[in-house]
């Protein structure tokens, strides 16, 4: 067997394609729509008409018969570029792979084109207030009621609501016993009666907008369930893991923006005649950065693929989204710092970075799961909770 490490002229085409798309609107021009309630839709339009948003989608159903690691490429040069679009994450990354692998042909049909081309978008709801990390504990609720299904319950920290045609809601049977995780998910319109949100303040500079939302006796068709009620774990898992591997992606990309700033000032900015990227006290903080995002990348790519081929990909999922948050958090404090008082100005754009950064660490799953999961799965340590 041989291993290789070179990504081959596809993938090194897409990467330069979805960056000279990214480069045409750039770093502020996403600071300026964040930060004017302005919105990324003409990029997200312009990717999806270019088959990037869908790369990893069924070509039968629009997309463009590829996988994780596509997908995954997509996020991490537009997040480069200055352009990250979370709601990737969500829409083709979650929603899509799980439509695609468990939805009905009617679901597929209805959905999938839409989502690869960028021209319907899907949010996904799991968190719940007082259900967190733990999922067991969710207590939206879905029960039958003839042919209908009715959806009760709360959710909170659900991404792009505003910009979403529906949602794909992960709620408990009814008739599941209590502390345990009996999942089913649910496709639900954002129109549909009963359903209503609320958005969050937060202290992130970005387009996209965090919601809770408010199921109070919604009604839906027998055919909005996606897959088997009984297989509900399988198909959640089936999203989770590339929700890891996307937000890695989104990671790795913010970093590199971070640390090309950086390195382009420690060039440029000369203290008493010299760069000041010329001294160890700037250039290794930096130097070291770059060699977490390398060393993230990889696991990123290499969970993305492990993925792709159907193999068990849990530990490598959240051992990129773990290893890119920790190299985005330093490459951004890195990079603040070489820019001394210009990393917190707007001018530079580095100080946005700071609560994205750290954002990272937190969602989709925080470090301290992460590092449960791996103790508790790679090295077989008691679990401690």
């Amino acid at each position: 067997m041989t291993l290789d490490f070179d990504e081959g002229d596809d993938l090194r085409d897409l990467r330069a394609a979805v960056a000279d798309l990214a480069s045409r609107y750039g770093h502020s021009w996403y600071l300026e729509q964040s930060r004017t309630g302005g919105t990324t839709r003409a990029l997200w339009d312009e990717a999806g008409k270019a088959g990037f948003l869908g790369v990893n989608l069924p070509e039968e159903h629009g997309g463009g018969g590829g996988g994780m690691v596509e997908l995954s490429i997509v996020l991490e040069e537009l997040g480069a570029a200055g352009c990250p679009l979370l709601m990737m994450v969500v829409s083709p990354a979650i929603c899509g792979t799980i439509i695609a692998r468990y939805g009905t042909p009617e679901q597929r049909d209805r959905w999938l084109p839409g989502i690869a081309d960028g021209s319907l978008t899907m949010a996904f709801a799991i968190t719940e207030p007082d259900a967190g990390s733990n999922s067991h504990e969710i207590t939206t609720v879905a029960r039958r009621d003839g042919d209908e299904w009715v959806l009760s319950g709360q959710k909170v920290w659900i991404s792009g609501v505003d910009v979403a045609d529906a949602v794909l809601v992960v709620a408990k049977l009814a008739d599941s016993a209590k502390g345990t995780l009996r999942p089913a998910l649910f496709v639900v319109p954002v129109d549909a009666p009963g359903l209503s949100r609320t958005p969050i303040p937060m202290e992130l500079v970005s387009p996209e907008h965090q919601f809770q939302l408010f199921l109070d006796d919604v009604r839906l068709p027998a055919d909005a369930i996606v897959g088997s009620p009984e297989a509900g774990i399988a198909q959640l898992f089936a999203g989770l893991n590339p929700e890891r591997v996307m937000g890695a992606a989104y990671s790795l990309g913010t970093a590199r923006l971070a640390l090309a700033k950086a390195a382009a000032y420690a060039r440029d900015r000369r203290v008493w005649g010299t760069p000041i990227g010329a001294h160890q006290g700037v250039s290794h903080p930096l130097a070291a950065a770059q060699v977490e995002v390398e060393l993230a990348r990889l696991m990123t790519l290499k969970a993305a693929w492990l993925i792709d081929t159907g193999a068990d990909a849990a530990s490598a999922a959240n051992s990129a989204k773990y290893a890119a948050a920790e190299a985005v958090v330093h490459a951004v404090d890195a990079a603040v710092q070489t820019h001394g008082g210009s990393g917190l100005s707007q001018e530079t754009g580095i100080g946005a970075l700071i609560t994205s950064s750290r954002f990272s660490r937190i969602a989709p799953v925080s470090r301290e799961m992460v590092l449960n999961f791996i103790a508790q799965h790679d090295l077989q340590l008691p679990r401690s909770y």
